[in-house]
């Protein structure tokens, strides 16, 4: 069984039951425009897993191994956004109004959609979800359990809180999962550095983190 030495212990999966999972690389997090930066953040914060992910995607797809994209966006009419959600953040223009990209993180708009280096490929799963946690109210459970993929490779943005909240979620359900260290970002690199400290403390009690490359480099092996 293929193992990667991460933190706090050794990751151990198999081959045919992993996926990796790029959480919200969307135009609306990433771009100048889009709602993150509506709401005072840093983009550079961000750019530097871009890349890392990148090359992890390129590594799945010719190990012919599963990749799962999503993205955090609401239905046009707002059905799925509860006022709280609406509400947080003070930004100069919410969810659902008419921003650069079009509306704010609606699903089906500019904005919401992924930025060009890391789009899907075809046949590849996309998941919209409303809110931070990706198996609230979607499939992401019942695709995985088709697919009876146990371990997660987990990537994307904010670590803080759709990754983080997604990991721990995971965890419950009974997926062992590895957060990339180099492959997610914050707009608060100190809020980055305290999530990762997080999933690994107590002997793992969310999960493991290691850097990219020794993914890349057991994935060339195989």
């Amino acid at each position: 069984m293929p193992a990667i030495d991460a933190t706090p212990f050794s990751y151990e999966f198999d081959i045919d039951h992993i996926a990796l999972v790029c959480i919200d690389m969307q135009r609306d997090f990433c771009l100048p425009g889009g709602f993150a930066e509506s709401l005072g953040n840093n983009l550079k914060n961000i750019a530097s897993c871009i890349p890392v992910i990148g090359k992890l995607q390129t590594a799945f797809r010719k190990a012919g191994l599963p990749i799962i994209h999503t993205k955090e966006c609401h239905k046009p009419d707002l059905s799925d956004l509860p006022t709280a959600k609406c509400n947080r953040g003070n930004p100069k223009i919410k969810i659902g109004d008419i921003g650069p990209m079009g509306r704010i993180l609606i699903d089906g708009e500019e904005g919401s959609d992924f930025i060009p280096e890391l789009a899907p490929k075809e046949k590849e799963l996309i998941i919209s979800k409303p809110g931070k946690d990706t198996f609230y109210r979607t499939c992401f459970d019942e695709y995985l359990t088709t697919r009876k993929i146990t371990n997660l490779i987990i990537t994307g943005i904010t670590t803080e809180v759709c990754v983080q909240t997604t990991m721990r979620c995971a965890n419950d359900r009974g997926y062992d999962c590895l957060l990339i260290e180099d492959g997610t970002d914050s707009y608060f690199p100190e809020f980055k550095n305290s999530t990762l400290k997080a999933v690994v403390a107590q002997g793992g009690i969310v999960g493991w983190t290691c850097k990219s490359d020794k993914v890349l480099k057991l994935l060339e092996s195989i």
